[in-house]
């Protein structure tokens, strides 16, 4: 039953859109539109990452914020880095070759049928 001491938009509160998380982690991954790759060490349901970090990406490509977001150790042709990534712009990476990056020994176990296994320490 409403309250009616309230307005509408409190009283009767839409829940949020449910996002689910394409990916997991451990798995290997590959940017949809940039020349990188990576593989995911953690999962925001929803965009959670700076204002002006999200308006630094341009207009014409600025993923929606109602999505999962990814943190990736990725990878390009001239270095290693710490991406974060919405869910529409990565598709599977099916090079089935491991990530090479400095970080992936610190996370995780052996990279075994395109995904890592992240060691017990790190589960929760």
């Amino acid at each position: 039953m409403p309250r009616h001491d309230l307005p509408e938009s409190v009283a009767d509160p839409k829940a949020p859109p449910i996002a689910h998380a394409r990916f997991s982690i451990g798995e290997v991954v590959r940017h949809r539109m940039f020349d990188f790759r990576g593989v995911i060490f953690d999962v925001d349901p929803v965009f959670a990452n700076s204002e002006e970090w999200y308006e630094a990406i341009p207009e014409g490509i600025r993923p929606r914020k109602d999505q999962p977001f990814y943190h990736l150790l990725a990878e390009n042709m001239e270095s290693t880095y710490v991406a974060y990534v919405s869910q529409q712009n990565l598709v599977p990476d099916d090079t089935d070759e491991p990530v090479d990056h400095p970080a992936i020994s610190g996370l995780f176990k052996a990279y075994a049928d395109g995904k890592y296994e992240l060691k017990r320490e790190h589960r929760h």
